[in-house]
């Protein structure tokens, strides 16, 4: 009877003990991180530029109500995009040192500016600081048939180098990026 009582009280302590333990875990993002990089075949180690960035979506929503014309976006959701060059590359006709950036956006009619910024690990562009620029350039926008309702960005290879592709509902934001 003593060995049935003690090894209940084991039993009771390892149940508690597991429950005090037990880890919880969030739901998934409403707004998922993703990353693209250039070359774009898993197969090249070898990359010359990568993005990491946040999937807003639209949701019945219109693009320009959650990145409205002519104010800092910080292109995605949650943190600042970041974009590493690992080779020198000139973006939109401005030569940028390899090195991790975070990416900026102001959205415009037919074009957009693209900023390029030395502070790393915001949230959003609420601490935005103009001052950091490294870069700001033009880059040229089209509308799309197909409608895309999650933020998504895709490098497309030109010769000598790539076009960062943007888009978001009928909206597709070219940046010409040469090696």
């Amino acid at each position: 009877m003593k060995k049935l009582a003690t090894l209940s009280l084991i039993m009771l302590a390892l149940v508690c003990t597991n429950n005090l333990s037990a880890q919880k875990f969030s739901g998934l993002d409403k707004s998922p991180m993703d990353m693209t990089s250039f070359p774009s075949s898993y197969k090249v180690a070898d990359k010359a530029v990568r993005v990491t960035y946040s999937r807003p979506q639209l949701k019945g929503r219109s693009v320009s109500e959650l990145a409205p014309a002519g104010e800092v976006w910080r292109t995605g959701a949650n943190e600042a995009v970041e974009i590493t060059f690992y080779k020198d590359a000139n973006v939109g006709g401005t030569d940028v040192k390899a090195g991790t950036y975070s990416l900026f956006t102001i959205p415009g009619k037919g074009e957009w500016t693209v900023i390029l910024n030395s502070n790393l690990n915001q949230w959003g562009a609420y601490s935005y600081d103009k001052k950091a620029d490294v870069a700001r350039v033009k880059a040229a926008t089209s509308t799309d048939s197909e409608s895309l309702d999650a933020f998504s960005m895709v490098f497309k290879e030109v010769e000598g180098g790539t076009h960062l592709v943007m888009g978001w509902g009928t909206v597709r934001v070219n940046l010409p990026i040469m090696f």
